[in-house]
């Protein structure tokens, strides 16, 4: 750990929005100094002083600052997309196993098409992989909808995961970077903030070289120019 820290600290990711300040922090470090500043997710106000409360990247996005973490788990919040596993069904909806603590449930009501309740295993079977959206977080678990696009059952391909809070730079700036990796590949590609990742391409070969391609991205969130070498990456490959 000491090690990752030391590599990262001497190699900063700048190579998105210039107006986006960005830094790698460890618990209890001073990330900004002055009452202009407002302090964000993870991190406090101490003073004038704004501290991080865990390891990762600060960003200074305008006046506010947070830390956004590396090593994570999946936090899940209202609108984001996710990847899912159907595990069982119940008389009005299906159970779906997000990685997440709390269980995520998708409501009949919440799929864009009639179903006929005595035939829901013809539209999503246990086993079957499905993205979609969080309408709703509660205590006793996650609310789940399929009203969006490129909101569905998943169908062939195959998926896995990465570490769930480096998925923003698998994506990228308004997608640069996963777009990036669909026209490298021609791959069809949906990203989940749970880390969860489907793929599905022309050929097998492709299919491994996108996941290849995100791997790199996803084990290299602290360097520099990442656009540029993973360019570079699919030269070489």
């Amino acid at each position: 750990m000491i090690n990752e820290i030391n590599e990262a600290h001497e190699a900063v990711d700048f190579d998105s929005d210039a107006s986006v300040k960005r830094k790698v922090v460890v618990p209890g470090e001073t990330i900004a100094t002055g009452e202009d500043f407002l302090p964000g997710e993870g991190t406090t106000r101490d003073g004038e002083n704004i501290i991080a409360l865990r390891y990762g990247l600060a960003e200074e996005a305008g006046k506010v600052v947070r830390v956004i973490s590396i090593f994570g788990a999946f936090i899940p919040r209202r609108n984001n997309v996710i990847i899912g596993r159907v595990t069982d069904l119940t008389y009005n909806g299906w159970l779906i196993d997000v990685d997440a603590a709390p269980g995520a449930f998708l409501p009949i009501e919440e799929v864009p098409r009639f179903i006929n309740k005595n035939e829901m295993d013809q539209f999503l079977g246990i086993g079957d992989l499905v993205a979609a959206k969080i309408w709703s977080v509660k205590n006793r678990g996650i609310d789940l909808a399929l009203k969006g696009k490129g909101l569905g059952k998943l169908e062939g391909g195959f998926v896995f995961k990465i570490i769930p809070s480096r998925v923003p730079r698998v994506i990228g700036r308004e997608g640069s970077m996963i777009n990036l990796i669909k026209d490298k590949t021609k791959c069809n590609i949906t990203v989940g903030q749970n880390g969860w990742i489907w793929i599905k391409g022309p050929t097998v070969d492709d299919e491994i070289k996108a996941r290849r391609a995100i791997e790199f991205v996803a084990d290299k969130v602290f360097v520099s120019g990442l656009t540029d070498k993973v360019e570079a990456w699919f030269s070489e490959n």
